[in-house]
């Protein structure tokens, strides 16, 4: 059995890279095709929903990249804002030669921050990685009531398809991943 080491070194890793030493930074127009490249894999596995690249190219600003000191990507996410109170964390995704390496959490704690700074109270995402959020104080979202009725009929105006997934809009069903609604209350 390979170990992340060899495989780190297989897949072109130059050294292990500790938490410490992990770049996250926003992302810029050259990041697109690797970020396109890297969720491919996880949108065969179906733990991704398929964009075009014009969709990252759209939501660039929204975009934190994990990189080594020496440049190369490890991973990426989003932080979408839907409200005044109220954000997603989008497309979160580590490259597998640096899963379980701290990426996640380096970038989770980016995007935390940043939704901090933009005055959001409260994060959500939709995910497979269940225990990964739990251990960063998410919680299962059993309902809607995290969401204020008079702010829920403004959201049923987005054309955001992630805005209809937290929302739980029967039109996304046949859309849907299976993954599981997840919020964190922010200080």
């Amino acid at each position: 059995m390979e170990s992340s080491a060899e495989h780190r070194a297989a897949s072109g890793a130059e050294r292990a890279v500790e938490r410490s030493e992990i770049v996250v930074r926003s992302a810029r127009t050259a990041d697109v095709a690797a970020i396109v490249e890297t969720s491919r894999p996880l949108v065969e596995r179906r733990v991704l929903m398929a964009k075009e690249a014009v969709s990252y190219y759209e939501s660039l600003q929204e975009f934190r990249i994990a990189e080594t000191p020496g440049g190369e990507m490890m991973g990426f996410g989003a932080l979408h804002v839907m409200w005044e109170d109220l954000a997603e964390v989008r497309t979160l995704a580590t490259r597998d030669a640096w899963r379980g390496h701290g990426v996640g959490s380096a970038l989770l704690a980016r995007l935390l921050a940043d939704a901090r700074e933009l005055g959001v109270r409260r994060v959500f995402c939709l995910t497979f990685e269940v225990d990964f959020f739990l251990a960063h104080g998410f919680h299962v979202m059993e309902n809607q009531e995290a969401v204020d009725p008079e702010v829920y009929s403004e959201l049923l105006r987005s054309p955001d398809e992630g805005v209809a997934e937290f929302l739980d809009l029967a039109r996304v069903k046949p859309n849907t991943l299976g993954n599981t609604r997840m919020l964190i209350e922010l200080d």
